[in-house]
């Protein structure tokens, strides 16, 4: 599920010049319109069935090959402990589809910022310094395939994947913090294991499960949005290690929680659609 909520944590997180969310909502549609909340995401629309089909079914499959391992049978329930090396091994591989999409998303998102430029150069004049001078920045893509071709074009198949370490940060104990407590509120609402969770309990634990795991997860959100936003005009981080460093000096510690109140909000609903469709899927297969 993509959400409006998606352009704004970006905005937030590698964007310059938000005091706060109300402030950056109102910025945005004073400068964009209502259409500013939605740009970027066509192509995260487009793929997002893949990527959770991609995610669900690796969880599914490497359950159920974990306790035939260690069990014998493929539907023996799985210990936290399983449960945290299946979550941990889906965040590791959403990534492989993940990362491009979310930097397809980010550039698209991201080159209608403002760049305020250091030094630009004007004609005849050398290098003028304009550090207080906003320049509004051209449209470099012309759509999700352009922006694809442009970075394969400029930046080789490793630029698709930039922030892809920094997102592995945040997707592997991201995704542990996700499923585990998903499976433990169940459990909670839902004592008889051999009864199916209800509807109500799904989203619920989705729910509260998808909150908790994007707010723990925003500091290595909000490095790998600046990894991957970095591109747009000019490449300001070396690395993962270099972008934390750089972005705590300069902006200090509260910079690694920009977003976490808009992940707190669409974190909730989100999986909690997510969870309800996974738990139906499941429950509609084993009738067969």
């Amino acid at each position: 599920m993509i959400s409006w909520q998606d352009g704004l944590e970006t905005r937030l997180q590698a964007g310059k010049g938000y005091r706060n969310t109300l402030h950056c909502i109102i910025s945005i549609y004073k400068k964009e319109n209502v259409t500013g909340f939605f740009k970027g995401l066509s192509f995260p629309l487009a793929s997002i069935t893949l990527y959770n089909s991609l995610v669900f079914g690796f969880f599914s499959n490497t359950q159920r090959l974990i306790s035939r391992y260690r069990y014998g049978d493929g539907r023996h329930p799985c210990s936290m402990l399983d449960l945290t090396v299946a979550s941990m091994l889906t965040g590791l591989v959403s990534v492989g589809v993940g990362a491009p999409v979310d930097l397809v998303k980010i550039r698209l998102q991201m080159q209608t910022q403002p760049v305020l430029a250091e030094n630009f150069n004007l004609a005849g004049n050398g290098s003028v310094p304009l550090r207080s001078m906003g320049i509004q920045s051209q449209s470099l893509y012309r759509g999700p395939l352009h922006c694809i071709s442009t970075i394969l074009q400029n930046e080789g198949i490793q630029g698709l994947y930039r922030g892809a370490g920094a997102m592995i940060l945040r997707d592997v104990p991201g995704y542990t913090l996700y499923f585990i407590p998903y499976t433990l509120f169940c459990n909670w609402m839902n004592p008889d294991a051999n009864a199916s969770p209800h509807p109500c309990c799904i989203c619920l634990a989705g729910g509260l499960a998808g909150s908790i795991s994007w707010v723990t997860a925003t500091p290595t959100d909000v490095v790998k949005s600046r990894l991957q936003a970095d591109a747009v005009q000019h490449r300001k981080y070396k690395g993962i290690l270099h972008c934390i460093v750089q972005s705590y000096k300069t902006e200090g510690i509260h910079v690694f929680f920009r977003g976490a109140t808009v992940n707190a909000i669409r974190g909730f609903p989100m999986c909690a659609t997510m969870f309800l469709g996974y738990e139906l899927s499941l429950q509609f297969l084993r009738s067969f």
